[in-house]
């Protein structure tokens, strides 16, 4: 028997794509595509197991805690989420203990795992910085991908008593070394022409080393959305990150 699948935000480019990529499966199926000025209320009388929400950082909580409430899980791939956030998230899901979202700073398989394997680097070298590139569209600066990699760098590096990294500035223009996660600084590149990109560039004596991922088109993102739609009913609960859904040992 298919899983329902309602798809929020189903004009942009990654809705659009998620439609088509879940038409495109035997064991889902699409009964709702919903965007601007559409009633959440379609919902319910689609019979929707999964929401996938590709919206804005704006609406996304309104969403979710309409899904949520009515026992929907969802998957999101919406950023913006900070920790006041994901504690209401988690209080709508106390309250609906059978119901599993998602919150996925990325899916491309490759972007997980660039941030798994930036992680472990991270606990052998004395710096560590991150370059994320995107099309000028994108409505928030560090990247989702960005600040998770570096939460994920810094906990490593706290686990190994990384000491702070080396940085003589004294002096400098405001927002020349970026922003700052830990103790990870975040450069980021608004262009056009540019999809998704993320460089992990690290650092110690005599050596430097590259971890770079590049999002060429949002169809390299569709494995990872069909993942988590097949994976989120089954895991109660708020996750945090597509790597939990995903055997890394």
């Amino acid at each position: 028997m298919s899983i329902k699948v309602a798809v929020l935000g189903a004009k942009g480019r990654m809705g659009a794509e998620s439609v088509k990529a879940i038409s495109g499966t035997t064991d889902l199926e699409v009964v709702a595509q919903l965007d601007i000025g559409d009633s959440l209320d379609n919902l319910l009388s689609s019979g929707a197991q999964v929401v996938v929400d590709f919206t804005h950082p704006d609406s996304v909580m309104g969403n979710l805690e309409f899904a949520i409430k009515n026992g929907i899980s969802v998957v999101v791939g919406t950023t913006g989420f900070d920790g006041a956030k994901l504690a209401k998230i988690e209080s709508w899901l106390a309250a609906n203990p059978k119901v599993g979202a998602l919150i996925a700073p990325n899916f491309g398989l490759g972007a997980v795992l660039m941030m798994q394997f930036a992680a472990q680097a991270s606990k052998y070298f004395e710096s560590a910085e991150i370059v994320e590139l995107h099309h000028p569209a994108k409505a928030d600066a560090p990247s989702g991908t960005a600040a998770r990699t570096a939460e994920l760098m810094n906990q490593a590096r706290a686990s190994v008593k990384k000491g702070p990294m080396p940085d003589a500035t004294s002096s400098e223009l405001d927002g020349a070394r970026g922003a700052k996660i830990g103790d990870v600084h975040i450069h980021s590149v608004r262009l056009r022409g540019l999809v998704a990109h993320q460089e992990v560039i690290l650092g110690d004596t005599g050596e430097t080393l590259s971890i770079r991922h590049d999002s060429i088109d949002r169809t390299g993102f569709m494995p990872g959305v069909l993942l988590a739609i097949r994976n989120v009913g089954n895991k109660p609960g708020l996750t945090f990150g597509l790597e939990n859904y995903m055997d890394l040992s």
